[in-house]
């Protein structure tokens, strides 16, 4: 028996159409993959520094525990002329040392958190997430007079979910693209070096004013210094989000955040 297929050419041409225009859609998708998510629900994640011309950076320091090294600090940024800097401090610090909070309020530097209990946030459930974060709130707040809304998480660690609970809780978290390092006290000019050679505009940059760093005040007048030599001014991390739409950045998880425990190869 012979079997007869009748073709359609209206029909044929409807498929034809609706064919390139699927590749054509297809194709304009594909081109402007890097800008499709214009569209989407944006998706929370750490701030490690800004895209900007400007030749500025945001100087950071962490402080969870001493009274040693702190007030040297100040006093270099106070004979530098330095008056744009952001200081991450933890809770039970805070509540130890309130007169040397004072001198950084009264100063005019800005005051993030850096969490209450120093753990791992990744670790913790959500309910204790959210614990640790509006805990070290309500002290900063009590101590400072003022409600922080930044955060550098102990250690730097981090997952999805405290990034979307601090964000629920209206905190951005702050990560860095420059680590000074200094924590290891590799030497002043090592800790010079390493800060000035990596620093760029709308760079962040990690350093510590916690006992345990002998050697931050020793650096931080070369680097200011050597910084303004190279055309840079500073601001605080709140100034340096406000003057330009922030970076987008993959929201890295525990296995790849990056934690301020890791050491470079050179030390």
């Amino acid at each position: 028996m012979n079997v007869f297929y009748v073709i359609n050419g209206r029909r044929v041409k409807r498929y034809f159409l609706v064919l390139v225009g699927l590749l054509f859609t297809a194709g304009i998708v594909y081109a402007e993959k890097d800008n499709i998510s214009v569209f989407a629900p944006p998706q929370t994640a750490a701030i490690y520094s800004v895209p900007t011309d400007k030749k500025v950076v945001a100087l950071t320091f962490d402080i969870s525990w001493g009274e040693k090294r702190a007030e040297p600090i100040l006093e270099v940024l106070k004979e530098k002329g330095v008056t744009n800097v952001t200081f991450f401090l933890s809770a039970p610090w805070s509540q130890a040392h309130p007169d040397i909070v004072k001198k950084i309020v009264d100063a005019g530097y800005e005051v993030g958190s850096h969490g209450h209990k120093h753990d791992n946030y990744s670790k913790l459930s959500d309910e204790e997430i959210r614990q640790q974060i509006q805990t070290a709130h309500s002290i900063l707040g009590d101590v400072t007079g003022k409600s922080p809304n930044l955060i550098r998480l102990p250690n730097g660690d981090f997952d999805k979910r405290v990034l979307r609970i601090a964000d629920e809780l209206n905190y951005k978290v702050i990560q860095w693209d420059t680590d000074s390092f200094d924590w290891t006290n590799p030497g002043p000019d090592k800790i010079v070096n390493r800060v000035v050679s990596k620093a760029h505009p709308g760079d962040i940059i990690l350093m510590h004013a916690s006992d345990s760093c002998e050697q931050t005040h020793e650096a931080l007048p070369v680097i200011i210094d050597k910084l303004r030599d190279d055309g840079y001014d500073f601001a605080t991390v709140s100034q340096l989000i406000e003057q330009t739409e922030v970076k987008g950045q993959t929201v890295r998880d525990k296995s790849s955040s990056v934690l301020s425990n890791s050491l470079p190869k050179e030390f």
